[in-house]
């Protein structure tokens, strides 16, 4: 796979897929605001560094889902505004992804300047991975980076369509990820200790395989630790579960006690933290035990199983959290959350975190730059750690004519 050192771009404009997906704050008669720019953050080294060697930047994101329409709601106006005072540059912004008008834009840029394109998502060629889309998004550029790991596990024309059409190579950041996570499951220093929360198993059932195979423990929390507790014939009162996720349990806790088998650990809670309803205002208690009576649903772990997990996350080598407690966005069942993510802020081996809510809750407690790497991509992260190929990855491997 070739790196940006081996594109010669000084002089010429370059693709850059990255991952502008951020969260927006809709505001009554006003343009949305812009809640979190960590993923624009994250992308400035590898724009940055193309920018000094001279390129002439095109980029490219999505931003939510608009399915193929133009939703102004879903515009990149505000990501370029805020990509303005980041780099203290011009950005231009395209008022369409593709076409005449963005093809003179593209031609006008000068070493150093940027075009960010609009929404790539209000194109329906987008998410088929449309040829002729993934030509014209070619046309506008002499090479393609793609930096956007958080959509690297999707084939769509501006994350693999467009790197089969360019001289092609990763960015900083997808470089970082890739590796970053590869050796986490490749060479992990021991003991191994992942962390998986979250609501459903059969959601993140290939994770837990990869780590019930890999790793030296596993922590279980979230709602879906109520599918063991379920399989191994504990009352789980009106906590969410499903059947499904009850049957890849239950698979995996057999496995587990097979003779001779050499597989994690698997720790289940011991105490909860049950609540009448799903409300900030419900009735709420510390659970002894799991047995959850009827009426009652667990909503995080309880303060015994925090400390329990704590010593696993406090002996590691290296860590893997991904996946909340409980409903860290209520207070009252903040604490399992809060509790881990401080565990994995104060461990003293490699911590690495998953993402997504994860990566929400060290935000909101304020742990975010407290842990070695937090990855940018939830989805394309598990998909690269269950083992999975990454088609935005690998199309970059010898991708388009040198």
């Amino acid at each position: 796979m070739r790196s940006i050192d081996d594109l010669d771009i000084a002089g010429r404009r370059v693709l850059v897929r990255v991952d502008f997906n951020v969260p927006l704050e809709q505001r009554d008669g006003q343009p949305p605001l812009i809640a979190d720019d960590a993923r624009i953050r994250a992308a400035l080294p590898t724009i940055e560094e193309l920018r000094s060697r001279g390129a002439r930047l095109v980029l490219v994101s999505h931003l939510g889902r608009p399915k193929g329409k133009r939703v102004e709601e879903l515009s990149l106006a505000p990501v370029a505004e805020r990509l303005r005072e980041l780099t203290n540059a011009p950005v231009i912004l395209a008022h369409a992804v593709v076409g005449e008008q963005v093809q003179e834009l593209a031609d006008a840029l000068g070493d150093g300047e940027i075009l960010l394109l609009e929404n790539v998502r209000f194109e329906p060629g987008e998410t088929e991975n449309d040829p002729e889309f993934a030509k014209a998004l070619a046309e506008l550029a002499d090479f393609y980076v793609n930096d956007a790991f958080g959509a690297a596990h999707r084939a769509h024309a501006s994350t693999a369509g467009v790197a089969q059409l360019l001289p092609s190579a990763p960015g900083r950041l997808l470089e970082r990820e890739v590796r970053t996570l590869t050796n986490l499951v490749e060479h992990p220093e021991r003991p191994l200790v992942a962390i998986i929360g979250g609501s459903k198993v059969a959601e993140k059932i290939g994770v837990l395989d990869r780590f019930t195979a890999l790793a030296d423990s596993v922590l279980i929390g979230g709602a879906m630790c109520f599918a063991f507790l379920c399989a191994l014939g504990h009352a789980i009162g009106a906590s969410l579960c499903v059947e499904e996720d009850v049957e890849h349990a239950r698979r995996l806790l057999e496995e587990e006690k097979k003779p001779g088998a050499t597989r994690a650990s698997l720790f289940l809670p011991s105490d909860l933290v049950i609540g009448d309803r799903l409300e900030a205002d419900a009735q709420h208690r510390v659970l002894e035990g799991v047995e959850v009576p009827p009426g009652w649903m667990g909503l995080d772990i309880g303060p015994r199983t925090c400390e329990r997990y704590a010593e696993q996350i406090a002996r590691a080598g290296s860590v893997f959290w991904n996946g909340p407690m409980g409903a860290f966005e209520l207070e009252p069942f903040a604490g399992g959350t809060r509790a881990i993510a401080q565990a994995v802020a104060d461990a003293p081996g490699m911590t690495v975190v998953g993402g997504g809510d994860s990566g929400a809750a060290l935000a909101q407690f304020g742990l975010e730059h407290a842990v070695d790497y937090l990855s940018t991509g939830g989805g394309a992260a598990l998909e690269l750690i269950e083992g999975k190929q990454l088609p935005g990855v690998q199309a970059l491997d010898g991708a388009g004519v040198a």
